[in-house]
């Protein structure tokens, strides 16, 4: 086909996904094809969209249509299309025939090339033997004596895989955008969510504005949830140092929008939802929380470990005493300790009673009386 040449590289744009062929922008009137089994991932699913710029290589052409290809099939290679392979870096499929010494023998077409232990896989590498028997991709990185000495990489292959996915994602995962992923792991801190390929973070404080202790009573692997891109920040270079974070939370009402159906007061029967040092932390609703300060503590001084004293979860009944809601804050005080203070001055009162019945008068008591 005149203009084309066997080998000759295309930067392209996919224009259209039917079935199972990629058509790609050729800027002319014959289509140009790609096998989309060629982008589908280990799951059987299809790795680009409509769109996506991609590097494709010309293979054939049949009247009008011209085929392409992302790498160069290996029965079809001979050592002259082998050479050209290495001069413009384009992918051949090899088949991986056994382990020799420092690495793997590699048959591509009639030719044998060595692909080293650290040149095959890339991120989730498998034990060495895994990969006899396999039909892989590869990169010749080294092409000598008209062929008899070729070494390959299949590391390079999935490198610059992942670079194209992360130069994709970053254009359409941003700041600010909803997604929607499937929790693919659990942590102590967060999990980890599934886009596309990618794994983006979602922190445990994001999750909710209910305070959450345990991921697992919230999430479970395989869930899918809908969360808000909150920290985007893409290494397209080194894109294992890509980071994405999540928030769920952003997507939720804020509860203390409702604040004010609190008032000062107010008395609650709620848990223990946070230890520090200065206090306890009591949830008043879903996503509100009050302080009740150390100095308020029965039995409590600078140097009780509250943390031995009182536990996450066990009950306490509290009492409003102040509200400050563009800070998001409510000061909180034991209810026992004003019921004990009400007792304590009926106390005082009837003692002062008696003390009338035996004639003696007291000014304070007859003040406090009234």
């Amino acid at each position: 086909m005149k203009g084309f040449e066997i080998g000759q590289e295309l930067e392209t744009t996919i224009v259209q996904i039917s079935g199972d062929t990629v058509f790609i922008d050729l800027g002319l009137k014959s289509e140009g094809f790609v096998d989309k089994a060629e982008f589908l991932d280990a799951d059987g699913k299809c790795t680009v969209s409509e769109g996506d710029k991609i590097k494709v290589y010309f293979v054939s052409s049949n009247r009008d249509e011209l085929h392409f290809t992302t790498k160069l099939k290996g029965e079809n290679a001979d050592s002259n299309i082998l050479e050209s392979a290495y001069n413009s870096g384009l992918p051949v499929e090899g088949h991986v025939e056994k382990e020799i010494k420092g690495g793997f023998e590699v048959k591509i077409g009639t030719s044998r090339a060595f692909c080293p232990y650290s040149q095959m896989g890339y991120k989730n590498r498998l034990e060495p033997a895994e990969y006899v028997g396999r039909s892989m991709t590869f990169i010749i990185t080294e092409f000598k004596n008209e062929g008899k000495n070729i070494i390959v990489s299949n590391r390079k292959v999935e490198e610059q895989a992942e670079v194209n996915k992360v130069n994709s994602l970053a254009e359409k995962l941003t700041v600010g955008s909803v997604v929607t992923g499937e929790v693919k792991s659990l942590q102590s801190y967060g999990a980890f969510i599934d886009l596309n390929g990618f794994q983006a973070l979602l922190p445990i404080s994001e999750i909710s504005h209910a305070r959450v202790n345990d991921v697992s009573e919230v999430l479970s692997v395989g869930q899918k949830i809908e969360a808000k891109i909150i920290k985007a920040e893409w290494n397209t270079s080194k894109p294992e140092r890509s980071k994405v974070s999540l928030s769920m939370k952003e997507l939720e009402k804020d509860p203390w929008d409702e604040v004010s159906s609190i008032n000062i007061g107010d008395k609650f029967t709620g848990k223990i939802a946070r230890i520090a040092a200065f206090g306890l932390f009591v949830n008043l609703k879903p996503g509100i929380d009050g302080l009740v300060h150390v100095s308020l503590l029965r039995d409590v001084n600078d140097k009780t470990n509250l943390n031995k004293k009182f536990k996450v979860g066990d009950t306490m009944e509290v009492i409003v005493q102040k509200i400050e809601a563009g800070e998001k804050r409510i000061s909180l005080s034991p209810a026992g300790a004003s019921d004990e203070q009400e007792d304590d001055a009926s106390d005082y009162l009837k003692q002062q009673d008696k003390a009338d019945d035996g004639y003696s008068y007291n000014p304070f008591a007859a003040l406090m009386k009234k």
